[in-house]
């Protein structure tokens, strides 16, 4: 047990250090978001939900980190059901957060969290950084000790090393 909680709180436990699942998804404006479209920069998966009070704080920590890094970061949130278009708009309102939020039924959320059969549940927020080159580098899910990582400054830590890199340069 110890091994496993100290791999996730380094960041590269058993669902970094591969090539990041494709997919394309839909805005709250139906605008589709293909990940093959960020390539060159770093993005940010982040699978969460409206009503989860952890989602919503790293919610505006990702909003400021894509203001702080600009075109070098994208920022990616994904929902599931029962999350729905009208929750998403009351979210973003209410928040006052301007990054994306994407729509999927559990396909490409499933694909990122390795959810099957032995593994059917999964916590939320979790997140991926997704280097230039579109390989997964570090995940996170939520827990007390890496509070500072969704709920403050702790992210850019993290972000620098790949922000800071050009593409094809591996980070350390």
């Amino acid at each position: 047990m110890l091994l496993g909680f100290s791999a996730g709180a380094f960041g590269a436990g058993s669902l970094s250090n591969r090539r990041a699942p494709g997919f394309a998804l839909p805005d709250l404006q139906l605008n589709y978001h293909d990940l093959a479209d960020y390539r060159g920069r770093v993005v940010v998966v982040n699978i969460m939900n409206v009503g989860c009070p952890h989602c919503t704080a790293f919610s505006k920590v990702l909003d400021a980190a894509e203001k702080k890094y600009g075109a070098r970061l994208k920022a990616l949130s994904i929902v599931n059901p029962p999350d729905n278009q009208n929750a998403v708009r009351g979210y973003l309102i209410k928040n006052q957060i301007s990054t994306t939020i994407l729509f999927d039924c559990g396909q490409a959320s499933a694909s990122y969290l390795k959810i099957d059969a032995g593994n059917p549940t999964f916590d939320v927020p979790h997140f991926f950084v997704i280097d230039q080159e579109g390989a997964i580098r570090e995940d996170y899910g939520y827990n007390p000790l890496q509070r500072s990582v969704f709920e403050s400054e702790g992210l850019y830590k993290i972000l620098d090393k790949y922000v800071s890199k050009p593409a094809g340069a591996a980070a350390e």
